[in-house]
């Protein structure tokens, strides 16, 4: 990693923070509202076809704005007000920069990062542009860039790899997971912020499917609604910064995934309750304030994912899981309602086996909520909404089953969606999402049920008997031990995954030949042993993303006459080789005469293979060379 680049970008955000924290953002909401108005600002860049320039340009400003901040600070003008470091602060910061050092060690394993997450960000970083209807290595061409711009300005200053890319993403992930401390009615209650760090441990393991060591966006999307629902209550009553937040929370979220429009809907109908509760004026002056108000908040929210939408028609011909009634149609017509049928009754069937840790999940939460109910209820004699909140909570759940159905039966095809390909992956998001509601609920109720309400008041002495006193600080240091153990869980989890995929595909690439960091279009065969590799396309999705191009090839089956296998074999430029073949081994021999190849990176010449070192193995672009006619085209040639 880039020390120096990594200090730019710390004090270019911490430039941006400080700015939206003059300006009135909460002080837990600012770390996360920094990175999505800088995202919305290279997200401009990016469009306009800047996107190099855009990087430069926005981490320049956050440090223009650092530096102004620190010069109003030095003459005293304009300080910002500290609360102190509390129990969540120090758990924060420790177990976070532990993540995260694991994390920078951790290479990109899940399927899906090489389909489409990291694959976006290299092309991102090394073409400086999105990409268009030509750039064929790009298969999702109608998801959106956010989460990969803002990866891509980090690596850009930090330099480009697995380590940082996860790093990256992991310091949104966590900006976001911070505000929601900002829900909190008493902050040094360690009993209340402790519960939160708690839940926040135990979503990761709901988040087991793809962990932190991966670029998917599962995690990223309710973490970010819950941001903005904080964000809501925060601003309730200040109707510019409720505007505005709301706003810039609702552009980022739509321009992570096209599937965030669900999460987006949740933070609209909340946005709406806040408003009819906290409007003034008359009936007429009433309605028409939250009418507008409503409505131009999310529509300026919109805007920049209808924008993307533009882009994406007027691009590319045909887009997967683009936002389409006339492709919704044809699945419909292609897959039939039996098919159809078939998926809800499998997707039924998985709702209700008790071994799915979805299905865990929507039970701890419910029996959780009720349990404390009723302690509050009856231990303190009083109300709480925990029960309205349940209910809520139980309706999204419902919601969003129903939403995924219609995925499933819309715009998956039917191999995929009839074993539910992805289902836990795609449920733990709403699992993460209730389980933090109901958590945020759950500290506010806990916090009513206190025996001393004014919170000046609160001390070691405030409590109504020494049973009550001894009861809260037993909880604490429990929920204190059971915080950091779940997290260094979480921790060691991901360390564990990193030792027992050593020898994947990824990892086998780096011991045979360097990544390329040029787009090519240069032909290159990956010899693989392992015929399910091949046929789920993991290993020409891993070699597109290592080797920059879409013409690599994955095969396993060599079973053919040594003419057959040389006239193969010249169809391609170089062979990859990253595990012993023994059929392909065979094969050169009788073809080529040629002993000895069982791993490593080859260039194929007439005659056989010519080995290549992993320090030979990298693609560098020739510079143009004029000639009288005109000039010569860029082209990427391998070395040797």
């Amino acid at each position: 990693m880039a020390w120096l680049g990594l200090i730019i970008f710390i004090v270019a955000l911490i430039g941006y923070d400080g700015t939206l924290r003059y300006l009135g953002i909460s002080p837990y909401l600012a770390w996360i509202t920094a990175i999505l108005v800088q995202i919305l600002l290279l997200y401009a860049f990016a469009m306009l076809q800047l996107l190099r320039w855009g990087i430069w340009i926005v981490t320049g400003l956050g440090i223009i704005l650092f530096g102004i901040r620190f010069v109003l600070g030095f003459m005293g003008k304009g300080r910002l007000k500290f609360e102190g470091l509390h129990t969540f602060d120090l758990w924060m910061i420790a177990l976070g920069l532990a993540m995260a050092d694991v994390l920078y060690h951790s290479p990109l394993i899940h399927y899906d990062n090489f389909s489409h997450w990291a694959v976006i960000v290299k092309f991102l970083t090394f073409e400086g542009r999105l990409p268009g209807a030509r750039d064929a290595i790009i298969s999702f061409t109608s998801y959106p860039p956010a989460t990969a711009l803002f990866i891509t300005d980090f690596v850009s200053l930090t330099k480009f790899s697995d380590g940082t890319m996860l790093v990256g993403q992991f310091i949104l992930i966590w900006a976001a997971s911070y505000a929601i401390f900002g829900a909190l009615r008493d902050r040094t209650r360690a009993l209340m912020s402790l519960t939160l760090c708690f839940t926040l441990a135990v979503t990761y393991v709901f988040n087991i499917a793809i962990r932190l060591n991966n670029l998917l966006v599962d995690y990223v999307l309710p973490i970010l609604t819950i941001a903005a629902l904080v964000g809501i209550y925060v601003y309730r009553k200040h109707p510019g910064l409720l505007a505005a937040h709301t706003a810039i929370f609702v552009a980022g979220l739509l321009l992570v995934k096209n599937s965030a429009t669900f999460f987006v809907v949740i933070i609209a109908i909340y946005l709406l309750y806040t408003l009819i509760k906290y409007t003034q004026g008359s009936r007429l002056q009433r309605t028409w304030r939250i009418a507008y108000r409503w409505l131009g908040t999310i529509g300026l929210g919109a805007l920049p994912f209808m924008w993307w939408e533009r882009h994406v028609h007027q691009t590319f011909t045909v887009s997967k899981h683009e936002i389409s009634a006339k492709a919704y149609s044809q699945q419909l017509n292609t897959e039939g309602t039996t098919k159809i049928l078939k998926v809800g009754h499998k997707m039924v069937n998985q709702l209700l086996n008790l071994n799915s840790l979805s299905v865990q999940g929507i039970i701890l939460i419910n029996i959780t909520l009720l349990i404390a109910w009723g302690l509050i209820r009856i231990g303190s004699h009083k109300q709480t909404n925990l029960l309205k909140m349940l209910v809520i909570i139980d309706v999204i759940f419902i919601t969003y089953f129903g939403s995924l159905f219609g995925m499933y039966a819309l715009s998956m095809p039917y191999a995929e969606a009839i074993v539910l390909d992805g289902y836990e992956r795609y449920m733990s998001s709403t699992v993460i999402l209730n389980l933090l509601i109901g958590a945020i609920m759950l500290v506010r109720a806990m916090d009513i049920g206190l025996y001393e309400q004014r919170f000046e008041k609160r001390d070691l002495r405030t409590f109504r008997s020494i049973f009550t006193k001894n009861f809260y600080q037993m909880s604490t240091f429990i929920l204190l031990i059971f915080s950091i153990i779940m997290m260094l869980s979480e921790i060691n989890g991901t360390n564990f995954a990193n030792r027992y995929n050593r020898n994947t595909i990824p990892q086998q690439f780096k011991r045979i030949a360097q990544p390329w960091t040029h787009y090519n279009r240069t032909k290159i065969l990956i010899v693989d042993p392992h015929a399910g590799d091949v046929d789920s396309y993991y290993a020409g999705f891993v070699a597109h993303y290592y080797f920059f191009t879409n013409h690599a090839t994955a095969q396993e089956n060599f079973m053919e006459t040594p003419q057959q296998f040389r006239q193969g074999l010249q169809h391609y430029r170089y062979v990859a080789i990253p595990e012993y073949h023994h059929t392909f081994t065979v094969m050169m021999q009788h073809a080529y005469h040629q002993k000895g190849v069982r791993t490593g990176f080859f260039k194929v010449t007439k005659t056989g293979l010519q080995r290549l070192s992993p320090s030979a193995a990298k693609l560098t672009p020739v510079k143009k060379q004029p000639t009288k006619k005109k000039r010569q085209p860029k082209l990427y040639l391998a070395l040797p």
